[in-house]
């Protein structure tokens, strides 16, 4: 205030410089201060779209809270229900992969493919190529060298089942035969034999380990004469 007032002094030597300085600084007012409207609208409905598009940043304040605590109410029903993190996911794909069944870009790309395989079975060149595989087969099923082939192959599995039977039948039988045979019972004999004796044996010596000896209990006599 104080240097204001000596420039505004008469007296002073720089008593032109605050006009000088004043002209310079712009005068600020309401609607300098406000952004320019944008071409082709009035002050007036500048105005009502500002005071609309508040009404509707606020009614989208208001949305977010009111989705923030049904998201909180859902997520207390699934917990209280006992599902699962996994569970919802495995719902949203099913419903992403519905979304995408009933879309129509899969619906279009069915039908393309659905055309295309019509299209493509009844060409010339599929018939054609069907038709020829169709008589290769046929003259390779009827020719002498397949008919040859299947008849061989039937015969040695025929033979071997056969000869797998006979060896077995042979090999019961020839057991058969040595359990029968003179030689198996002499060594059975014999066998059984050895097994008797140790068998004695060993009773006698345990026999033996468990009876006292008649001189041990016996006192000593005394043979000098009278």
């Amino acid at each position: 205030m104080e240097s204001a007032s000596q420039d505004i002094n008469l007296n002073s030597p720089n008593k032109g410089l605050l006009a000088d300085t004043m002209t310079d600084v712009p005068v600020d007012s309401g609607a300098s201060a406000r952004a320019a409207a944008p071409e082709g609208l009035s002050l007036a409905e500048e105005e009502e779209l500002r005071s609309e598009l508040a009404k509707v940043e606020e009614e989208i304040g208001t949305l977010r809270q009111v989705l923030a605590a049904k998201e909180r109410h859902c997520g207390e029903l699934k917990r209280k229900l006992g599902l699962t993190p996994l569970d919802g996911l495995k719902q949203n794909l099913s419903k992403s992969w519905h979304d995408v069944q009933v879309s129509n870009a899969y619906v279009k790309t069915s039908e393309k493919l659905g055309e295309w395989n019509d299209k493509v079975t009844q060409s010339d060149l599929y018939l054609s190529a069907s038709s020829t595989l169709e008589d290769w087969n046929e003259k390779l099923t009827q020719s002498e060298a397949y008919k040859k082939t299947q008849e061989t192959l039937s015969q040695a599995g025929q033979k071997t089942s056969a000869a797998l039977s006979n060896v077995g039948s042979v090999i019961s039988r020839k057991l058969g035969d040595m359990r029968n045979s003179a030689t198996f019972k002499s060594f059975e004999d014999r066998v059984g034999t050895i097994k008797s004796r140790m068998v004695g044996s060993r009773e006698n010596s345990t026999d033996g380990l468990h009876s006292p000896s008649g001189a041990g209990d016996q006192p000593p006599q005394d043979n000098a004469p009278f």
